[in-house]
C-alpha cells in the first residue's frame, strides 16, 4: 500500500496534477464566484511557473549540483548501479533500450572496464502494476552491460527493490554478505542527494558518481550579448521546463518523506 500511495499522491503535488485540482474546484465554485477565479490565476501561474526556463534551470540546479563527478574516482569494493535508465523489450520494441537516464548504464560499464571495481551490483525490481515488461529494470541493465563486454560473473542482479529506500536495503544485504562496504554509487544528479544518502544510511562508504545532469555550466551562464533574448526565452513555457521542474518537485518530495520515515 505503500508504494502504491508513494506513486499516486505525488501526482497532485506536481504542477499539472496541482493545476488541474485547482481548476476542478474552480469549476466547482462556479464561473462567477471570486473564489474560482482565484483558484484559476492561481492554477494558471503554477503551470506558467513550473514550465519557465528560468525557474526548472535554477530548481535542478539545486539538487544536481550538490555532487559534482570527481577528476580521479577510486578504486572500491563494488559499483551498485540503480536502475531508472532503461526501458524492457516490450513490443513493439525490438530490445531492451536506454531511456533519458540511460548515462547510468554507460558511466557504469566505463567505470568497471577502467578498473574502478570488480563487481557491479544492478539494483531495480519491478511493481507489478507499472511493469511493461516481462523483465525487472536490474535484468534489463545486464542484458545491455554484457552486450557492452562486462562479463556474468562480475554482475550482482537485485531484482526485488522497489524504490531508492529498497535498492539501499537489498544491495546492503548483498555486499554485506561478501564483506564490501565501500561502492561507487552511479545514478542520475538529481537522484543522487537521496541515493547517496540512503545508501550511507545502511552504512556504506559511498563514493558518488552522478551523471545525467540537466543542467549544465554553459547553461547557467549569462551570456551579455543574449542577456535580453536570454531573459525572453527564460519565461516562455515549454514542456521539456514543465518536465523538468515535476522531476526536481518529485525528489524534494522524496526527500522529504524519507526524513519522516528515517530512511536518511
Amino acid at each position: 500500500m505503500f508504494i502504491f500511495l508513494s506513486k499516486l499522491l505525488p501526482l497532485f503535488a506536481y504542477p499539472l496534477g496541482l493545476a488541474c485540482v485547482l481548476l476542478f474546484f474552480a469549476l466547482l465554485a462556479g464561473r462567477k464566484s471570486k473564489t474560482g477565479m482565484v483558484l484559476v490565476i492561481l492554477a494558471l501561474l503554477i503551470l506558467w511557473l513550473s514550465s519557465t526556463t528560468g525557474f526548472s534551470t535554477l530548481l535542478a540546479r539545486s539538487l544536481e549540483w550538490r555532487f559534482t563527478p570527481q577528476d580521479k574516482i577510486p578504486a572500491s569494493d563494488a559499483i551498485v548501479l540503480v536502475g531508472g535508465g532503461t526501458e524492457p523489450a516490450a513490443s513493439p520494441r525490438p530490445s531492451v533500450e536506454i531511456n533519458s537516464a540511460g548515462d547510468r548504464v554507460l558511466y557504469a560499464a566505463r567505470l568497471y572496464r577502467e578498473g574502478k571495481a570488480p563487481t557491479i551490483l544492478l539494483s531495480g525490481g519491478e511493481i507489478s502494476w507499472l511493469n511493461e515488461g516481462a523483465s525487472t529494470p536490474a535484468e534489463d541493465m545486464a542484458e545491455l552491460l554484457s552486450f557492452m563486454g562486462v562479463p556474468a560473473e562480475a554482475m550482482l542482479v537485485e531484482t526485488e527493490s522497489r524504490n531508492t529506500y529498497e535498492n539501499a536495503l537489498f544491495a546492503h544485504e548483498m555486499l554485506e554478505e561478501m564483506g564490501l562496504d565501500r561502492i561507487i554509487l552511479v545514478t542520475s544528479a538529481m537522484h543522487m542527494p537521496r541515493a547517496s544518502a540512503a545508501f550511507e544510511k545502511q552504512g556504506f562508504e559511498v563514493l558518488p558518481a552522478p551523471v545525467d545532469y540537466s543542467v549544465t555550466e554553459n547553461e547557467s551562464a549569462e551570456e551579455p550579448k543574449g542577456a535580453l533574448v536570454s531573459k525572453i526565452l527564460d519565461i516562455i513555457p515549454t514542456a521539456s521546463s514543465l518536465a523538468l521542474t515535476t522531476n526536481a518537485i518529485k525528489e524534494y518530495i522524496g526527500l522529504l518523506v524519507y526524513r519522516l520515515q528515517g530512511w536518511l
